[in-house]
């Protein structure tokens, strides 16, 4: 079993679905915003406010650098800017959970915590800036990426599924 590193646009599910694939298999998780928060002792949208983008790149290479070395057999959801690491297909099979941009606003509008979910990522308060930084990144993505699920019409049961199954 190889690392699976879950990349995409923020907000289009990788968190939720490597907790879902931790049910219901052998991998354990892990998420590079969780160890970068762990790291700092404050939030992402602290990090932005207090250090930059630029600062928080440099947070990301340093666990991305971690990952390669230290992790194996783990499930990684990633930020939505951390395809950009040098060393990423060194970590593991990279899987991109792609949904057009609509989707995933409604996905973050239809969930429960909706306020905090959007509240919790800088990048995302501008919408016109967030699908510009979505029609740039998008290509990026599919560029790195080994397996593209298309994430947008099924749950999380089936995309969590369908990794696996085309992972081994």
């Amino acid at each position: 079993m190889k690392n699976i590193v879950l990349i995409g646009f923020m907000g289009v599910g990788k968190g939720s679905v490597a907790r879902e694939i931790i049910k219901i298999s052998d991998y354990m998780a892990v998420d590079t915003d969780d160890l970068i928060e762990s790291m700092e002792n404050k939030k992402i949208k602290k990090i932005f406010e207090d250090e930059g983008e630029k600062y928080f790149r440099k947070l990301e290479k340093k666990v991305a650098l971690w990952l390669e070395d230290s992790v194996k057999n783990t499930i990684i959801s990633t930020g939505g800017g951390f395809y950009k690491v040098e060393n990423l297909k060194n970590i593991g099979k990279i899987v991109l959970l792609d949904s057009p941009f609509e989707k995933i606003l409604e996905r973050i509008k239809n969930h429960p915590n909706a306020k905090k979910k959007l509240a919790k990522r800088p990048l995302l308060q501008d919408l016109k800036k967030a699908k510009e930084l979505y029609d740039i990144r998008r290509p990026e993505y599919l560029s790195v990426a080994d397996i593209v699920i298309d994430v947008s019409e099924k749950n999380l049961q089936k995309i969590a599924k369908e990794i696996l199954k085309k992972v081994k």
